[in-house]
Order: C-alpha cells, then sequence, then structure tokens
C-alpha cells in the first residue's frame, strides 16, 4: 500500500500545500490562488482540500503530515527578538504558540495521525536535492530566517541529505537584501524581485557602502553590522544609520524611481552576487561534487543564479521552482518519506510544475453557457485554435491563455499566462501600463521553444522554470523581453512537458518566424495568479487583455458586456486581497 503523505507551509507566508503517494508527487498548489489575497499565511485549508481531490482521498487516508518547521525552535528565535513587548500584540501572541500548527492540523483539517516536523532549511534542502535528479549534490539554502538559520550548507548522497554548517539569525543575506527592498520604498516579503530588476539600470555605485554592512567570516559563515539594520524591533528594517550611509532619505512607496534608486539597486545586486558567489566556492571545498542545488526565497533571485552558475565551481545547478516557502511543503513531505518509509523517492529530476487545478472543456462550458458571452467553441479542433491565437498575437493583441494543471511556485509557465509578441515595440509598455498595471521599468520574460533556444538566446541547457538569465542573442529584435542590459529571464517549452503551449509557439513560429512569445503571470497587481475560468475571466474584465482562451474557447475583448466591468470595478475598490509588509515578518 502507498504511503500519503500531505507537507504543509503556513504562517509565515506563502502558504502551500502538496500530496505525496508512495514518494511521488501528485499535486501542489498555494492558498493564496483559492484564497485570492496574495501571500495569504493562513492554513492553507483549501490547497489542502484540492490536493486530497486530485489524489481522491480523504484526510482520514494521509498517513502523515509533514510540517515545514520546528515551531518551539522558531519560538526561541521570537522570543530573544520580541519578549520585552511582545504583549501588546494579541496577534503577535497567537503566532508566536507553538502548539499552533498540531492545534489547526487537528482542529481545522480534522486529521488524528502523526505530525513530523522538519526543521525549515532542512525543508527547503530537501524540496531541491529530492527533485534535482543528482545522486549526490552539494546543497545550499539562503532565505530571510527559518527557525535560527538563514543560511545553510549541506549534502545529498545517495538518498541521504545532511546539512553541516549554517549561518544564524540576525546574520542574514537575505534580511540585507530585504532591507534595501524596504529602503527602495518597495514590499519585504514580494517587492525583491522589483529591485532585481530595477538593477540593470543603475551604476554600482554604492558597493562600498554595501560592502560594509556585511563581513564576510571564515568558512560558510559572514556577518550583518547592525548599526546599519533595525529589523530586530519589527517596526522598519533599516536604522538611521544607513539611511545617513546613503545620504539620501528612503524612497516613498509610488513615487518617481531616480537614478539615485537604481543605483543602490544595481549596487545590491553585485553585492549579493559577491556574497553567494563565495559561498559557493567555500561550498565546494566541503563537497567537491560538479552538482548544485539552491533553494530559499534568494534562490528566486535568477540574475544571481546565472552569476554563480557561470563563475562558480559547479557545472550543473538545480533550483527548486518554488524555492520560497512554498517550496517547504515539498521539502518537508519529502524528508517525512524518507523518515518513515523504507523506499527511495523516484530520482528523476523534476520537468515540469503543473500540479495544480484542471478545469474541463465541459466544466469550462457549463460556465459559459449560463453567461451572455459570444465564445466560439473549438473543441476538437486544436490547431484552428492556436493557428487563431498565434494571428491575434501577431496582430498586436494580448492574449490570456488558460490551459491544463495550474503551476506551483511563482512563475507562470505556459498554464496561466498572459501571452503577447516580443517583437512589438510597443508591447511591454503597453502591457505595464493597461494589463498588468504595474511599475513601467519592470520586464517580461520570453518563453522559447526548446528546440530554438540556442539560435536566440546565450543558453546552453533547457531552462524550463524561468530561474536563469541569459543574453539575448537573436536575429530578430526583440525589444518586448530584452531587458535594458539585453539579457532575459528565459522559459524553455518542449512538447512532451507542455504540448499545447509548445503548439501555440509553433503556430508562431510557423507564421510569423519567431519561436517566441512574451510571457507573463496571468494576474493584475497585488493580485495571486488565476487558478478557476472564473478568476480568468475577472482578470480578463478588468484589464486591457484582447482575447481570452480557455481551454478549447475563444472570447474576444468585444464580447464582455459593459455592466461587467462596472460591476467588478466596484468590488475591487471595496476589497483589499493583499497581505502587505513594510518589515520582514519574522512573527
Amino acid at each position: 500500500m502507498a504511503y500519503h503523505i500531505l507537507g504543509v507551509s503556513a504562517h509565515y507566508h506563502n502558504a502551500a500545500a502538496c500530496l505525496m503517494r508512495g514518494g511521488e508527487l501528485v499535486a501542489a498548489a498555494e492558498e493564496e490562488r483559492f484564497s485570492r489575497i496574495k501571500h495569504d499565511p493562513s492554513m492553507p485549508k483549501a490547497a489542502i482540500r484540492f490536493c486530497l481531490q486530485q489524489a481522491r482521498l480523504a484526510i482520514t487516508d494521509i498517513h502523515c503530515v509533514a510540517w515545514y518547521e520546528l515551531p518551539w525552535k522558531k519560538l526561541g528565535r521570537q522570543l530573544w527578538m520580541g519578549l520585552p513587548g511582545f504583549s501588546r500584540n494579541p496577534d503577535e501572541i497567537q503566532r508566536m504558540d507553538p502548539h499552533r500548527p498540531e492545534r489547526e492540523i487537528r482542529e481545522i483539517l480534522g486529521f488524528s495521525g502523526p505530525i513530523e516536523y522538519i526543521e525549515h532549511h532542512l525543508a527547503h534542502a530537501a524540496s531541491a536535492y529530492y527533485f534535482s535528479g543528482f545522486q549526490e549534490a552539494a546543497i545550499l539554502t539562503v532565505d530571510g530566517v527559518g527557525e535560527w538559520a538563514t543560511t545553510s550548507y549541506g549534502r545529498g548522497e545517495q538518498q541521504n541529505l545532511e546539512l553541516f554548517e549554517e549561518v544564524e539569525f540576525p546574520n542574514s543575506i537575505g534580511l540585507l537584501y530585504s532591507t534595501i527592498t524596504s529602503y527602495l520604498g518597495f514590499r519585504v516579503n514580494g517587492g525583491e524581485y522589483k529591485v532585481m530588476g530595477l538593477a540593470p539600470y543603475g551604476q554600482p555605485r554604492y558597493v562600498d557602502t554595501l560592502r560594509a554592512t556585511l563581513q564576510e567570516e571564515t568558512g560558510g559563515q559572514y556577518r550583518l553590522d547592525m548599526r546599519y539594520f533595525d529589523f530586530l524591533k519589527n517596526e522598519r528594517m533599516y536604522s538611521d544609520a544607513l539611511i545617513d550611509a546613503f545620504g539620501t532619505p528612503p524612497r516613498k512607496p509610488e513615487t518617481e524611481l531616480k537614478p539615485f534608486h537604481m543605483d543602490v539597486a544595481r549596487s545590491l545586486q553585485v553585492v549579493l552576487e559577491e556574497i553567494l558567489l563565495a559561498k559557493t566556492r567555500y561550498l565546494h571545498t566541503r563537497v567537491p561534487s560538479q552538482n548544485l542545488c539552491l533553494a530559499g526565497g534568494v534562490a528566486l533571485n535568477c540574475v544571481a543564479n546565472r552569476h554563480v552558475h557561470a563563475h562558480g565551481p559547479f557545472k550543473n545547478l538545480f533550483v527548486q521552482p518554488a524555492a520560497n516557502d512554498a517550496g517547504g511543503a515539498l521539502g518537508a513531505a519529502a524528508m517525512a518519506h524518507r523518515r518513515r518509509c523504507e523506499s527511495s523517492i523516484p530520482t528523476q529530476r523534476m520537468s515540469q510544475v503543473f500540479l495544480g487545478p484542471a478545469y474541463s472543456n465541459d466544466e469550462i462550458h457549463r460556465i459559459l453557457a449560463t453567461t451572455p458571452l459570444h465564445f466560439e467553441d473549438f473543441r476538437g479542433r486544436s490547431e484552428a485554435l492556436f493557428n487563431k491565437v498565434a494571428a491575434a498575437i501577431d496582430s498586436g493583441k494580448v492574449a490570456g491563455w488558460f490551459q491544463g494543471r495550474m503551476e506551483f511556485g511563482p512563475r507562470a509557465l505556459g498554464a496561466r499566462s498572459i501571452l503577447a509578441d516580443p517583437r512589438n515595440p510597443n508591447m511591454r509598455d503597453h502591457i505595464n501600463a493597461l494589463v498588468k498595471k504595474r511599475e513601467a521599468f519592470r520586464p517580461f520574460a520570453p518563453s522559447v521553444l526548446e528546440e530554438n533556444m540556442g539560435d536566440h538566446f546565450d543558453l546552453q541547457h533547457p531552462s524550463p522554470f524561468m530561474l536563469e538569465t541569459c543574453q539575448v542573442k537573436s536575429p530578430l529584435n526583440m525589444p518586448a523581453i530584452t531587458h535594458v542590459d539585453a539579457s532575459a529571464r528565459v522559459q524553455t517549452v518542449n512538447a512532451q512537458e507542455n504540448p499545447r503551449y509548445a503548439a501555440l509557439l509553433r503556430a508562431f513560429f510557423q507564421r510569423t518566424g519567431c519561436p517566441i512569445l512574451l510571457n507573463t503571470s496571468f494576474n493584475m497587481r497585488s493580485e495571486p495568479i488565476v487558478c478557476s475560468p472564473l478568476h480568468a475571466l475577472s482578470c480578463f474584465v478588468r484589464s486591457e487583455i484582447d482575447l481570452l482562451v480557455l481551454e478549447d474557447f475563444f472570447i474576444e475583448k468585444g464580447a464582455i458586456p459593459d455592466f461587467w466591468k462596472q460591476a467588478l470595478e466596484i468590488i475591487e475598490k471595496n476589497t483589499n486581497p493583499a497581505i502587505t509588509h513594510r518589515v520582514y515578518t519574522f512573527f
């Protein structure tokens, strides 16, 4: 009988759940996609319900729930940080309760079986190693903070995993990056990728200033100079000393981005890459493997990943696609399987993350048939649909693309995507301003047919998860996906893992000679990626997307009644779906 393990991460940010059957990953999803609360940290009830339904199980069929951290060890760090004044905030008391995970697992989920608690960075490490396909590998995990660890070094060999060194809080590369994110006026635990996108616009004029905030020590250690940081008080990230060091007040959110802010972002990126490269070189002296596994929130910095891969000692790199805390659910489940089962975890490399819900044509048709929408039904005529969508994109239109199982992790990879022509010189500004409604400097990623990647990008290996950048070398002019430094965050697509998306790319290639589409996540600013057909319709109505493809159904913007948009705009004004933070959410 297969052993069923439910992996859960929650109570911090990016709450998620996954289900493993006999060591194989059956389903995984983040709670935000169902609740529509971005970065929803609550117990992932809806995600768990989906995972059970996908596996056709009841909660009573689960043999073990795996939790992605040690609550009592985390409490020690929380008390060290906040004991003098924590009682002033009742919410903090609840979040610090080490019994809360078990209580909610018992009372909310109705689970009475064993709970396996996995240390936070061990869960991150397992999420990378056990899905990498490597028999042996060095492992580096880097984030803001787990219980106490902020950076961990380990090895995996023949299905055995150990962490042999860690850097402890408050010394944290992740918190350094989040501190500057906050100083630059972006939201912590969500705006760090904006800083990464802003960096190429600047010059590294403040590298020495930022180097002074962090001191490298022997081995894998480093230390923050706490004079420059204020996050221990849980009120703001940076101190007056950091403001004085830069000589400029922090940027207020939503105000103009000036060259100074771009220079700080660039300098931060340089310092991050320096420290990561130094620590991967150290790791190689301890684990002289050809293979490196990365996880933790910092591993979503695809620019740094490329730098480490290109200049570091490791030949092969695997980054967990859900490297943030959502991926902790995967690692916790994998570690619980190794502890409780004699069988090994399948060793093949994770090749796709389409682990979420899917909706059949019949389900979508029932939804559409109850509305006044005019739609075209392409069931049984997929090739005609792909050609129609390719022609529309070629003509300058923006498409919402909804097909198959939803992606797990922060990247849209052709299941819940907004697609456009990468050659259109106006497309980037158009999508940023009218579709995504976000900052103008933000870059967009290209999806390219895997067999054509070398003709257009300086990329020597498939990159299915958008976790590395590379230089654009295409004979085609593609301003919509080429960043200011001539780089791109590429997704390679093959027909085996994503047949419908590959077929659309091929149809566009045959029509235009361009095997590439601009691909960005199907959502609007401050909203999670869409999950269901209704979410997709809502986003379609409220944005300037020109057409929507829901599996085999094609809908044009003109089919939307005016009162739909007016009603949804009223609802949008009266809701606040995002969890926002000024400081890192330690509690």
